[in-house]
């Protein structure tokens, strides 16, 4: 078998690690051939072949740029015989408009969790999160951007919102949360005592991170009318007792969990302020930690930071994290590689937090690019989830869903061709009264698919939870029966003016990514044979093929 561009690449690492220059060894392999190594040295047996190219290609395309490939992309890339075609494709995907959309979108909901809110306009919170994608924010600075946010500088505007809006100005929500999403760590239950399960969750670390965050109040612009986020002066350490001892009380300062204390400075009365008050905002403390907060949640010494994000890239990628909650990381939780996570930190660091890069170097090792088949003669139990012997399945997001559907019944450049409103009032309340979106509408079409395909607001949107409404919707909706009927969308039209062979071609590469078998080939022909029309065949045929696992999930 011909060698695929990385196993080429992993061989020339390996080559070239061992070369001395001057009697010093010259630098470690790339980070992705040390992830392989590390993966394969624990996988206690064979592991998957490589992706074949349209399995490999497809995969990529949802990843990267959040929508299944076009006919002729997948045309040329299956025809592209050059063994090293994959890694230019990577390059060109990262590069692409839509890599910063995907990002957006996939941001939006790890950090948003679909709730929603009308004190930032969604569309300052798009514009903050594309700027910071497209210009390869450090993603230390972009979550700092989000802690410290009071929305006064008009760049970072919108990242305001993901404190503002859908509840978390409450103080225990925002406290929760920075636990959850920064620190890998749900301290829910540590508000009224020690976690009963965990022992490194304390309700000191609760409180410490409260007392970063409990001055912060909402409060609006007088001339600009929009919200911001402003701190009160706070004087003291917050007290606290375990609803188990309810006759001890104890005190702590703003601290990060496990490290140390912040000071509360005190100051002369008429002193705490560095400016006064003015257009309806309160005076700015001298004393802000949630300042301090942003800085020192993501510093780079902050290990638990560290790991927390790298394990949600890749577990964005790769279909599971390293450690599985995300939010527990703990030492009775343990990642399955330990060394591949520590690895992954080590290296996220020492490139500044590049995401750009840490995307890249995930994407182009071979445990990414694996077959998600099974090796010969290894049983699903040997090679579950954690191993990473084989790729993992993951269910499409509902904007993926939506973009992929779209494309496939050809709607999507006519859609995008409209006007649309940038920052949509649809709700699932409308959906559930029957009022579904005009065709044209992409903005009420997104949150469409979201109240169907996307978990409750507030609610983390990991895993893949096909339900039965989900089924119904794709068979039922009129909004996808007009996509795929002769004068809504382009692919039924064409298909049924082709050849049985080229009808069946055509259904599989727009709609699955791949050529058609032989077999699949002879049952299109035989299928729109036996239909009342052509058109009717190819319509139910290709409503068959949407509403198949192969196109709910990116395996």
């Amino acid at each position: 078998m011909r060698p695929n561009i990385i196993q080429l690449r992993t061989l020339a690492s390996v080559v070239v690690g061992a070369l001395w220059v001057g009697g010093a060894a010259s630098a470690a392999p790339p980070l992705h051939a040390q992830i392989d190594a590390l993966i394969e040295a624990q996988a206690g047996g064979p592991v998957a072949d490589a992706a074949d190219d349209a399995e490999f290609h497809r995969r990529l395309f949802l990843d990267l740029n959040g929508v299944i490939p076009t006919v002729e992309e997948t045309r040329t890339f299956l025809a592209d015989k050059n063994p090293q075609k994959r890694l230019p494709l990577i390059d060109r995907l990262l590069e692409s408009p839509r890599y910063v959309l995907r990002m957006r979108e996939a941001l939006t909901v790890m950090l948003l969790e679909r709730r929603v809110g009308n004190n930032v306009p969604t569309e300052d919170w798009n514009r903050f999160v594309e700027s910071s994608v497209s210009a390869n924010k450090p993603w230390d600075q972009f979550v700092r951007d989000l802690v410290e946010a009071d929305g006064a500088v008009d760049e970072t505007r919108g990242s305001v919102k993901f404190f503002v809006d859908g509840g978390r100005a409450d103080h225990d929500q925002m406290t929760e949360d920075v636990a959850r999403l920064f620190l890998g760590m749900n301290i829910h239950c540590a508000k009224c005592h020690d976690h009963p399960v965990v022992d490194q969750f304390m309700q000191s670390d609760y409180f410490g991170l409260l007392g970063y965050l409990n001055q912060s109040k909402l409060a609006k612009h007088a001339k600009l009318q929009k919200a911001f986020l402003v701190e009160n002066a706070a004087a003291a350490k917050l007290e606290f007792q375990s609803v188990f001892f309810p006759d001890t009380k104890e005190a702590v300062g703003p601290r990060l969990p496990g490290g140390a204390e912040v000071a509360v400075p005190t100051f002369a009365k008429g002193e705490e302020l560095s400016a006064p008050a003015q257009d309806g905002l309160p005076g700015v403390p001298k004393f802000r930690p949630r300042v301090l907060l942003a800085r020192d949640l993501t510093a780079a010494t902050n290990r638990r930071f560290v790991e927390n994000s790298v394990n949600r890239f890749w577990s964005l990628l790769m279909g599971r994290g390293l450690v599985e909650p995300l939010d527990m990381m703990h030492d009775e939780n343990p990642a399955s590689h330990p060394a591949v996570l520590k690895l992954l930190a080590d290296e996220f660091v020492a490139h500044r937090f590049d995401v750009r890069w840490l995307v890249r170097e995930l994407v182009l090792s071979q445990t990414y690019q694996r077959s998600s088949r099974l090796p010969a003669g290894v049983a699903i139990a040997d090679a579950g989830p954690r191993t990473y012997r084989v790729a993992n399945a993951k269910g499409l997001s509902p904007e993926q869903t939506a973009w992929s559907l779209m494309r496939a019944t050809g709607v999507l450049e006519k859609i995008q061709a409209k006007q649309r409103p940038a920052d949509s009032k649809f709700t699932y309340k409308d959906y559930i009264n029957r009022r579904i979106p005009p065709p044209d509408n992409l903005a009420d079409t997104m949150l469409l698919f979201a109240a169907v395909f996307g978990n409750p607001p507030g609610e983390p949107e990991v895993g893949f939870q096909p339900s039965m409404g989900q089924a119904l919707f794709l068979m039922n909706e009129p909004l996808v029966l007009d996509w795929l009927s002769i004068d809504g969308g382009e692919l039924i039209e064409l298909a049924a003016k082709q050849s049985d062979p080229q009808a069946a071609e055509l259904l599989y590469l727009q709609i699955l990514g791949r050529p058609a078998t032989t077999e699949e080939a002879t049952e299109v022909g035989e299928y729109i044979a036996a239909a009342k029309s052509r058109e009717d065949g190819v319509k139910e045929f290709a409503w068959a093929l949407i509403a198949s696992a192969e196109f709910r999930l990116n395996h």
